[in-house]
């Protein structure tokens, strides 16, 4: 088992990487697109700028790969930015498209709140994920961002932050998260071992 984790020369990706290593993922921060390939599943994360970070994946010959994965059916996993990326576009760069991956737009969240949210927040579970297999309520994580998808489709966490905001997706084998688990001690660790034990 290998997951690869996209290495499009933007943010601290290796916080990622190191997480999973820490939780039994064979994990590897990758650019090399036969090593994408052969993986047994894929990792986008992402800090920073919706557009910069298309670029550089972009840029990087990386997009297709992540594509190809997530249409093969692979493990794939996004986080933070890397979530809303999957999106097809966002209001942060109206002018750069997302990936498409998943239905819809990313918004700036709403008028009356600290932006970015920069701060742990209790996630509302709304759907029995494996994403959060062996965790209780109240559940905490930490999100540092100022956008967040606006979807209902695949929703299965979300966060009170003048209004729901969507913390989590999963569709198929495709997970997201919004909130950072490499960031958020044991329960982040445990839901990246829950990807871990999935790509098993």
């Amino acid at each position: 088992m290998r997951i690869a984790v996209l290495d499009y020369g933007i943010g601290n990706l290796r916080s990622a990487e190191k997480a999973l290593q820490r939780v039994g993922g064979d994990a590897a921060l990758t650019a090399d697109v036969a090593a994408i390939e052969d993986a047994s599943a894929v990792v986008l994360p992402g800090v920073g700028h919706f557009g910069r970070c298309m670029q550089a994946l972009r840029t990087s010959g990386l997009e297709g790969p992540a594509w190809d994965a997530v249409s093969a059916g692979k493990p794939f996993m996004g986080i933070c930015i890397g979530m809303q990326m999957l999106y097809e576009s966002s209001d942060e760069d109206p002018t750069t498209s997302g990936m498409g991956v998943l239905p819809g737009k990313v918004r700036l969240l709403p008028d009356g709140v600290k932006r970015p949210q920069m701060q742990w927040n209790q996630l509302k579970i709304r759907d029995d994920s494996p994403m959060f297999a062996g965790l209780s309520s109240p559940l905490w994580m930490y999100f540092v961002h100022s956008y967040a998808p606006a979807t209902t489709e695949h929703v299965v966490a979300t966060c009170a932050y003048g209004g729901d905001i969507v913390a989590a997706v999963q569709r198929d084998n495709l997970w997201a998260t919004q909130f950072h688990p490499e960031k958020s001690g044991g329960p982040g660790l445990q839901v990246l071992a829950n990807f871990v034990a999935a790509v098993r």
